[in-house]
């Protein structure tokens, strides 16, 4: 399914986004309030050079749902530290998340950072760095931590209004400054009511008092409480824990997990099969071969719901959870909405697949009057007047592309631009290799153009007596693919059909590939000639050169071949001229 189709199945719920290469490597992670709206925009409109970078990049995407624009935030984070997205890292260089940390020293202090080097207790990330900051100052107004980076030799200030322990001038026990770090710790993970209650008032004494300007930053503060301690399903208590759930439609089970590590959701697998037995049978057989076969590690905590589990080994079984309410509950449902996401796109996208590509080749076989179309060969010729002349080859099974069976020719018996002489020469080539090794013929061959292509390849096939169906791609006068040409008829399209798209892409992919290896072997001609130029260049020498063409690092290889530094700058000119 391509990009576009699939934009269209974006919920315009929050949650994060994971861009992909064609590698299927994470490259951006995102954050989104509506993730329909903001994964759309990235393919409209001008953007700046990093982003028009990223969208050139980007060939798919997948997508987790949350509950708040806040956990999204949080699971970017998470997302970001797992698969480091070299875009991500970018906009990361000079600026990382923020966090409040206490210190890990003998007299601790609490302060805002970004650097996560040095040691101590670390609460965050958090979304708001405004707010992180004023609730670290708020803290230390509060709770009498010191406040220098190196102690004194005396007291200052904050002693005398009652805001230091003063561990310069006094040997302050360790109890004292763990009875004030768990106060703190309470507050920073969300316990916050009685604070905030003493804070309301303390701000109502103040405005009873006409004191409005204090009565105004004690609010500050108790928003900044409040913003803080938002309770947030990403970022949780628990132990590490796989969270797993699954859903059927449509013959359709979609099986998904979260995967929770040091109380943060770090990552989300989700798996579709085609119903071939009782879903809740599929389930139970899924998480035991998830473990046991493909040797996930196993967490303090697999939780799950309501299902049968006596026939799951012993070693998965004592992890297993089956919560009735509570935030595991919570965690099980969030799992579940993502799942139906999953399965409408499935089923959406299961269909188009069917319709553009088996679905196309059913067609194609009931218009031609064949058994089946399900293994098509196509070809097509690319050369410069004659020049570099070169025939490819490609496959596509059951309406898909078979790439490792793409074949390239270099046509070797005809002088000239002679397009039916160069079909006759890689037919016999193809089919007649094919019949000596008594391998197996395709369903049909496809000719890209009209009655000569075809004639060729039929005679071509007649001399090796070979009997295939072939059609031809013909093209109007803008040279766009018109119409079928099948045993002397021509067959009109419907422009808008399944069909006519997928003869068309098939169309464009042998065109494609015939170019691509042209466009390598006149290179390389042409390079050949032009070592022939190079003085003290002979054939050994030239054969060396030639094996490293093409190759990525050519220049690094080339430097280390036994030719003068003269002969090395000539070569580079013609290669790489300016």
């Amino acid at each position: 399914m391509n990009l576009k189709d699939k934009l269209q199945e974006l919920p315009k719920e929050p949650g994060c986004y994971l861009m992909k290469n064609i590698n299927s490597e994470v490259i951006y992670v995102g954050k989104a309030k509506n993730l329909s709206n903001r994964v759309k925009s990235y393919f409209v409109g001008a953007h700046n050079a990093k982003t028009t970078r990223l969208v050139m990049d980007i060939v798919d995407f997948d997508f987790i749902i949350t509950s708040s624009e806040v956990e999204a935030f949080i699971l970017e984070i998470n997302l970001i530290k797992k698969y480091r997205p070299r875009y991500n890292i970018m906009l990361m260089d000079d600026k990382l998340y923020p966090y409040i940390c206490i210190s890990n020293e003998k007299h601790p202090k609490i302060y805002y950072t970004r650097d996560l080097k040095k040691k101590g207790k670390y609460f965050g990330p958090y979304p708001n760095a405004k707010a992180a900051k004023s609730t670290v100052d708020m803290l230390n107004k509060i709770y009498p931590l010191r406040k220098c980076n190196k102690i004194p030799n005396k007291e200052c200030l904050y002693y005398h209004i009652n805001n230091c322990l003063a561990p310069c001038i006094k040997n302050v026990k360790k109890e004292d400054y763990q009875e004030i770090i768990n106060k703190i710790t309470m507050l920073l993970k969300g316990n916050v009511k009685e604070e905030i209650r003493s804070l309301k008032q303390k701000m109502k004494e103040y405005s009873d008092k006409l004191e409005f300007e204090k009565a105004q930053e004690v609010l500050n503060i108790i928003r900044d409480l409040q913003v803080i301690s938002e309770k947030q399903k990403m970022e949780t208590n628990m132990l590490d824990s796989d969270i797993f759930n699954y859903a059927v439609r449509n013959e359709y089970l979609n099986i998904q997990v979260l995967h929770l590590r040091d109380s943060k959701i770090i990552a989300k697998n989700s798996f579709t099969f085609e119903m071939i037995e009782d879903y809740q049978d599929m389930f139970v057989n899924f998480i035991t071969q998830f473990y046991l076969i493909n040797n996930n590690p196993i967490p303090k905590e697999i939780i799950i719901p309501d299902v049968k589990i006596e026939l799951i080994p012993e070693e998965v079984k004592n992890h297993l959870v089956i919560p009735k309410k509570g935030k595991k509950k919570e965690l099980l449902e969030l799992v579940n909405k993502n799942i139906q996401t999953e399965l409408e796109n499935t089923i959406l996208k299961e269909n188009k697949k069917y319709e553009t590509t088996i679905g196309a080749t059913i067609e194609l076989a009931k218009i031609l009057g064949l058994e089946s179309c399900r293994n098509i060969e196509a070809f097509d010729n690319s050369n410069i007047q004659g020049v570099s002349a070169v025939s490819a080859m490609v496959k596509y099974i059951d309406g898909v592309k078979s790439i490792k069976d793409y074949r390239k020719y270099r046509v070797k018996t005809v002088v000239g631009a002679d397009d039916a002489k160069t079909f006759i020469e890689i037919i016999k080539r193809r089919y007649g290799r094919l019949k000596n090794e008594n391998s197996v013929f395709p369903d049909l061959i496809i000719m890209d153009g009209g009655k000569p292509q075809v004639n060729a390849c039929l005679k071509a096939l007649k001399d090796l007596d070979i009997i295939l169906p072939v059609i031809g791609l013909m093209k109007d006068d803008h040279h766009r693919t018109n119409s079928i040409l099948y045993n002397n008829q021509e067959i009109n399209l419907e422009k808008n059909s399944n069909l006519f798209k997928f003869l068309t892409n098939i169309q464009d992919e042998v065109h494609r590939y015939a170019i691509s290896f042209h466009h390598n072997v006149h290179g390389k001609n042409q390079l050949s000639s032009k070592l022939d130029e190079i003085k003290g260049i002979g054939k050994v020498k030239k054969s060396m050169i030639m094996k490293i063409i093409g190759e990525v690092d050519f220049e690094e290889k080339l430097m280390k071949l036994p030719l003068s530094q003269s002969q090395k700058e000539e070569i580079l000119k013609i290669y790489n001229p300016k």
